[in-house]
């Protein structure tokens, strides 16, 4: 168990606007700092006043990008109580990014102690409007002072936490989203699987060519044969083709395992219904989800109260699992409606109606254009 220090600030800052909150705008008054010492191990624990790091500039991170993120998030109920949503399967992806990235490991308990004391330390940040919640960034840098190709002897590691609405403007209404031919996000080996900087830096060209032509996110294909489905650019997807749930295979390593990805699958086999993790092309004639395109009807939401252990809330009061999944799902579950495919000149794609897929001809390669419902994971 972590001795934490707790340090409160003599300048509380204004909160912000909740009914404008945004995503990722706004931070609390504190946060938490633990360093790493080849030698010493993890030490220092602490919760202090928010403010600036000093690093030199010949830190590690800033050239050989080891680091590694998380992302999860604190509600308030109506009652006054505060609830995590299966903070273990966060702690546990956390886990296998450090392994992938030659990062210390932090004790489970450790980490999960750390996420809770600070939650409550800053308890009076968490809005309570529909759609909003607290979110938790726990991240860690190495900070070596020198170059040169190698795991680092030092790291940080912080917990920073920020009041959010959606993510998205739209929040859970139709966007569109463009599929990538181009470019990819990750490969079979590398570091899909793990939540790291890198893999966002990487997909920033594709968005922003996504942007450019009118669209909110983009859907990435495998860096191999680049027509296998991976992930929307923050989030995993589903279909229903039939009666049949399907979402990408994670065998690869390339997709992110999202825990919401992991929930729903979950939810969806207690109730009944059959899901499948396999291989979804985009490629005319080489997969059922272009043969039956027009079967892709809707995502379905499935909440049965009494699911197990689908929240975690130590030292908290006891949540509701339903209403902690309701509250997930608003702010992140994918609901893809694709009804229709009707070729089209870029000309005539400048307003595109809702909910229809289109194909998109440009240099001289298909692009498949799905307006869809999704959220961030």
């Amino acid at each position: 168990m972590l001795d934490i220090r707790k340090e409160r600030t003599k300048t509380p800052k204004t909160k912000p606007d909740y009914d404008h909150l945004g995503f990722g705008r706004y931070f609390t008054d504190h946060m938490f700092l633990m360093n790493y010492d080849e030698g010493k191990g993890w030490h220092d624990a602490r919760i202090v006043p928010y403010a600036p790091f000093e690093l030199d500039p010949s830190c590690m991170v800033f050239h050989y990008a080891q680091e590694m993120f998380e992302g999860l998030k604190a509600y308030m109920t109506a009652d006054g109580r505060v609830q995590l949503f299966r903070p273990d399967k966060n702690i546990e992806r956390m886990h296998n990014t450090n392994d992938r990235l030659c990062i210390p490991q932090i004790p489970n308990e450790d980490v999960l102690q750390a996420i809770e004391e600070t939650v409550l330390f800053d308890r009076d940040w968490i809005p309570t409007k529909v759609g909003t919640s607290l979110y938790i960034r726990p991240f860690i840098i190495a900070t070596d002072p020198q170059l040169g190709v190698h795991p680092s002897h030092s790291y940080i590691f912080c917990i920073i936490l920020s009041p959010v609405a959606a993510y998205y403007a739209e929040g859970i209404n139709p966007v569109k989203i463009f599929i990538e031919h181009d470019y990819v996000r990750a490969v079979k080996g590398g570091t899909g699987f793990a939540k790291v900087g890198g893999n966002y830096a990487s997909s920033l060209k594709g968005q922003e060519k996504a942007a450019k032509l009118g669209y909110s996110q983009v859907l990435w294909l495998d860096g191999i044969y680049r027509k296998y489905i991976d992930e929307v650019g923050a989030m995993n997807v589903f279909f229903v083709i039939g009666d049949e749930v399907v979402t990408p295979s994670l065998a690869d390593g390339s997709i992110l395992p999202g825990v919401t990805r992991a929930s729903c699958i979950e939810l969806l086999r207690h109730k009944g219904y059959k899901v499948s993790e396999r291989r979804i092309s985009v490629r005319p004639n080489s997969s059922a989800i272009l043969l039956k395109l027009s079967d892709i009807s809707r995502m379905v939401g499935c909440l049965p109260r009494n699911f197990p252990n689908c929240s975690r809330t130590p030292k908290f009061p006891a949540a509701s699992s339903f209403m902690a999944l309701i509250m997930l799902l608003m702010g992140f579950i994918v609901i893809l409606l694709m009804k229709n495919v009707m070729p089209a000149p870029m000309s005539r794609l400048s307003s595109p109606r809702p909910m229809v897929a289109r194909i998109r001809p440009a240099d001289r390669d298909s692009r498949r254009v799905i307006q869809s419902n999704l959220t961030a994971a």
